[in-house]
């Protein structure tokens, strides 16, 4: 899983390096197995931002992605449109994605994050309840997106994160975005159809190899055509 989510990380355009970022000696090996850069972070960092702002202490880019490694379908797309949701404004320190919610289930579903952003693709904020409240029923707008969590910093305030407090809205949503916001910070937020599908749990993972199988099984049949 880990090679195909640094495979299709390295198709970005806008990516100049991709680097895999661990405490795990077993993660790394496997990592340097098919000829990953790997750096070793330390063992106490509460977050993947925290273990990115140490690898930012010693690279020297502008803008650092923060993907999760356990994404094997990431879109490079994704993280190309991330990327480029800073450039151009210095403003903005952060960067993400939303991705509009068509299943009800979602909007109440406490592990999907929910993100409201204002006219100018700013976010408002992230929460695991359904939000907005739509006091007089359906509206027809697409109101309802969920948090795609794909992050890109700017360096200097990657490096200054760690140190920046963690608030009430952090600590109940234990959402490590709020702190951005809660400190003030802009995070711009671009819409995207890459549907996230992170593998947490033993089923995760089936559906995952299933979605493979089945490209692999199409592919097959188009040669054999």
């Amino acid at each position: 899983m880990l090679q195909h989510v640094w495979e299709r990380a390295s198709l970005a355009r806008y990516l100049s390096d991709v680097v895999i970022a661990t405490d795990d000696e077993r993660i790394a090996s496997e990592g340097r197995r098919f000829g990953a850069r790997v750096r070793m972070t330390s063992p106490a960092h509460e977050s993947g931002t925290d273990r990115l702002a140490e690898v930012a202490s010693a690279e020297n880019a502008h803008l650092y992605v923060n993907i999760q490694g356990d994404e094997p379908l990431i879109d490079p797309e994704a993280i190309d449109a991330a990327i480029l949701s800073v450039e151009g404004d210095e403003s903005v320190v952060m960067g993400t994605l939303k991705k509009q919610i068509y299943d009800p289930t979602d909007i109440v579903n406490t592990n999907v994050v929910k993100v409201i952003t204002d006219l100018l693709g700013n976010a408002i904020y992230f929460s695991r309840c359904p939000i907005p409240y739509e006091r007089d029923g359906r509206s027809g707008e697409p109101l309802y997106f969920k948090h795609v969590g794909l992050y890109v910093y700017r360096r200097d305030f990657l490096l200054h994160y760690p140190d920046l407090s963690v608030g009430p809205l952090e600590r109940a949503e234990r959402l490590e975005q709020l702190r951005a916001l809660e400190n003030g910070y802009r995070i711009r937020v671009v819409p995207t159809e890459y549907e996230s599908l992170g593998v947490d749990t033993p089923e995760d993972l089936a559906r995952v190899n299933e979605l493979f199988s089945s490209v692999a099984d199409r592919f097959q049949s188009e040669g054999n055509a």
